[in-house]
């Protein structure tokens, strides 16, 4: 199936676009997307760019900070909403999209890389990470980079290709830490073996050069970071890289829960992030190995440098987290672009109605969904666990001098969109914070705790706005007769 420049560049303005659109209207839901904007919001008003904080006196120690630079420095610029805030991630995927069309173009044909990066920005995963503030895309962008430079640097005349792998890996220290060396290693080590050409791509980078341009870029952070917060490095190294892994019941995680899932999950994840183009890569797997030729297809697939190294390279993420019941969905992101090359490889291979039917209805089924989730945001904003209504309810009441409780738990999209004015009160300080004869304070309850705080308060209380999570209390004191 062919396709013309025109048809893939109009087919990605309409999918970026679309994507645009519901970055812009979509509202931030708790908890990771607020957690990361709170993070940057906090780190461009401080003018802290060594340390992310988490809360005031709490370093975050969880991730590097390249992310929250890129949100930040959109923030200030931009100011801090939604959209900009969401666009580094946007433009990160657009980089992973750029590498991608040229290392299908160098290694397999320009429609396989006009079909690959069609794929791959409407693939699940993909397109949500398009438009997230997450540290997942930088991750993505850093490990596709690195990837793509060392199959590529051998033939390279450039030296972007020949320094690309230690540029890449520095974005992926930057963005993940050492996880990102470990997913590059753990595809190109085995495929090396496999085909027994070590001696030619190692000969081909820069290692001295390279290794000097990685350690500038990204010691002096982690240097920096452990002089100002020392225990930083003990914490990220051992604790986000080997007992986040080891242990899927972790609980020495400083900023929430451990997340256990079964052994092997994270392939399912790996098919679920790759809808709606996942069993499309199935079926061209099983059509490729049809007839009474597979052992000479396989034979051939073995000898293949491209099909080897995308496959090492799509499964070395999966593998590595079989292992690990403490994961996230989004774990997998690295490990897609290989995947949407050998799908669109083998799209440029066919041709016939049913099978373009086939691919426009993929094409169009993901960005679909995120128009819908664009227009329920305005018809009906309750649907979302974020507290953007509430705030900006409170703030339309609030008075000089007054302030916004959150009674016993504050989520982070409040935080976020009070631009950390919201203060957190716990049930047995309550009476610390109510108003004094005539006064009237403004109080955020969750629903379920809505008889019991009541019962608690003297004087009039009016219900001001219900979300999804809570209820906006206008509490006026009584008057002394």
């Amino acid at each position: 199936m062919r396709l013309t420049a025109r048809t893939v560049l109009f087919g990605l303005a309409a999918i970026l676009g679309v994507r645009l659109l519901a970055m812009a209207v979509i509202p931030f839901a708790d908890t990771s997307e607020p957690r990361y904007a709170e993070i940057a919001r906090v780190m461009a008003a401080s003018g802290d760019w060594i340390t992310p904080w988490f809360a005031p006196g709490e370093p975050f120690w969880g991730k590097p900070p390249l992310a929250f630079w890129a949100q930040a420095v959109s923030g200030a610029w931009l100011g801090m909403g939604e959209l900009s805030l969401r666009l580094p991630s946007w433009l990160a995927m657009l980089g992973v999209l750029a590498i991608l069309h040229e290392l299908g173009r160098r290694l397999y044909t320009v429609q396989a890389a006009r079909w690959a990066v069609l794929v791959f920005s409407t693939m699940l995963l993909p397109l949500v990470a398009a438009g997230a503030v997450l540290t997942d895309p930088f991750l993505a962008l850093g490990v596709t980079l690195g990837m793509a430079s060392f199959i590529l640097a051998p033939a390279a005349r450039s030296w972007f290709w020949r320094y690309g792998l230690f540029i890449g890996l520095a974005i992926g220290f930057l963005s993940k830490g050492p996880l990102a060396a470990v997913l590059m290693a753990g595809a190109i080590v085995p495929w090396l073996l496999w085909h027994g050409n070590a001696a030619r791509h190692l000969r081909a980078l820069p290692w001295v050069g390279g290794t000097a341009l990685l350690s500038g870029l990204t010691l002096p952070w982690y240097l920096l970071a452990e002089w100002k917060t020392p225990g930083f490095l003990q914490y990220f190294v051992v604790g986000e890289h080997v007992l986040r892994f080891i242990d899927p019941g972790w609980t020495g995680d400083r900023y929430g829960s451990a997340h256990s899932r079964p052994y092997g999950a994270i392939w399912l994840d790996w098919a679920m992030a790759a809808l709606p183009w996942s069993p499309v890569g199935l079926w061209l797997l099983l059509r490729q190995g049809r007839g009474g030729a597979l052992a000479a297809r396989m034979r051939a697939f073995g000898r293949s440098v491209p099909s080897t190294y995308l496959f090492a390279w799509a499964v070395a993420t999966p593998a590595f987290f079989t292992l690990s019941g403490n994961i996230l969905w989004t774990y997998v992101l690295p490990a897609l672009p290989p995947v949407a090359l050998g799908i669109g490889a083998g799209l440029s291979r066919l041709d016939g109605i049913a099978p373009r039917r086939v691919a426009l209805a993929c094409l169009m089924l993901v960005p679909a969904v995120a128009i819908v989730l664009g227009i329920l945001s305005f018809a009906q904003p309750d649907r979302f666990k974020t507290e953007k209504q509430l705030i900006a309810r409170a703030d339309a009441e609030i008075r000089a001098g007054e302030k916004l409780y959150f009674v016993d738990s504050m989520p982070f999209s409040a935080r976020f969109y009070s631009r950390g004015s919201a203060v957190a009160v716990s049930r047995g300080d309550l009476a610390d914070v109510l108003p004094s004869q005539g006064g009237r304070v403004l109080l955020a309850v969750e629903k379920r705790d809505l008889a019991d705080i009541r019962a608690r308060i003297s004087g009039t209380v009016t219900p001001l706005y219900t979300s999804r999570r809570y209820v906006l209390l206008d509490v006026l004191a009584p008057e002394k007769h």
